[in-house]
């Protein structure tokens, strides 16, 4: 497969994906914008509401009204067409700032902390990066620190037969930190590049379990102290907004460097990265528009913007 033909695919996958959000959004600029021979101010009031239902959020709103109406008085938005270019221009530059790469050192082994919420897609999210950095030529190490539910290590070790990357797991109830700290020094004994490590779901409103979290931050610190070097944080976008409040308490207890955003193709919620843009300002590493290892993807602004208002 060409490498063009290889993007054309990815773009198309995350089209699909991003089905629902993008319909709410593009069937409403088709009735306010496209085929508009004039632009006022009742046009950027409906434009507003649209952007709203898509759970934008009112900060990231505000910022993309403001902009277009000063554009206006400008006398610079003409016509609908104009105003889709300098809306697709403007939500393109506010996600711009939350593009980032995964950030691992050379050293082994690097240290991935993944944490959120039950019901996220954690544990698969864990699967599907692996998959992609074995993919990449990185051996992988899955730690099962998610001790309070069985399931979670039965699926995270059945992640690590289907990709072949080893897992450390202990019974149901043992130390969380105990066992990703077992599992750090199984990677180094091993030279393994990469250690995911699996934590238990929680409310973000559980302070006991986010003391947990903490400590199991300072246990992996003990064993590197420059590690954890990514923390992330996997965010179900059906959520909305209150995956803002989610990741602004485990960036509190842990540090959050980054955010998988999941479940995108059952949502018409994904306006949500603006919101995210706007108020937390967090990188957002990965999205997932799918089921299949591959649909989860690094985060394009371009892209998305591209995808969310095309025709």
């Amino acid at each position: 497969m060409s490498e063009k033909s290889d993007s054309q695919g990815l773009f198309g996958r995350l089209k699909q994906g991003l089905a629902k959000t993008r319909n709410r959004l593009t069937d409403g600029l088709a009735d306010l914008v496209f085929g508009e021979k004039t632009v006022d101010l009742e046009t950027l009031d409906d434009l507003e509401a649209l952007l709203l239902t898509a759970d934008v959020g009112v900060e990231a709103t505000q910022q993309i009204i403001v902009d277009l109406h000063d554009q206006l008085g400008r006398s610079e938005l003409d016509d609908g067409q104009a105003v889709y270019r300098a809306l697709h221009r403007k939500m393109t530059e506010m996600l711009a700032s939350c593009e980032a790469p995964l950030q691992l050192p050379d050293a082994q082994p690097a240290v991935v902390l993944m944490v959120g919420v039950n019901g996220a897609g954690k544990t698969t999210s864990i699967g599907k990066l692996a998959q992609r950095l074995r993919n990449d030529g990185k051996s992988v190490l899955l730690a099962a620190g998610d001790t309070f539910r069985a399931a979670a290590s039965e699926q995270l070790q059945a992640w690590g037969e289907r990709i072949g990357s080893p897992v450390i797991a202990q019974q149901p109830g043992a130390d969380p930190a105990a066992v990703i700290f077992d599992g750090l020094e199984a990677a180094r004994s091993r030279q393994i590049d990469v250690v995911l490590a699996d934590t238990s779901g929680r409310l973000h409103t559980q302070a006991g379990l986010m003391d947990e979290l903490r400590k199991i931050n300072r246990v992996i610190g003990k064993f590197d102290e420059s590690a954890p070097h990514e923390v992330l944080l996997v965010l179900d976008a059906g959520n909305g907004q209150n995956a803002l409040s989610q990741a602004r308490s485990f960036g509190e207890a842990v540090g959050v460097t980054g955010l998988i955003l999941t479940k995108l193709d059952g949502t018409a919620k994904g306006g949500i990265v603006f919101a995210i843009a706007a108020q937390l300002g967090i990188p957002i590493k990965f999205i997932g528009v799918g089921e299949g290892v591959e649909d989860l993807r690094p985060f394009s602004s371009a892209d998305y913007v591209d995808v969310l208002l095309s025709k």
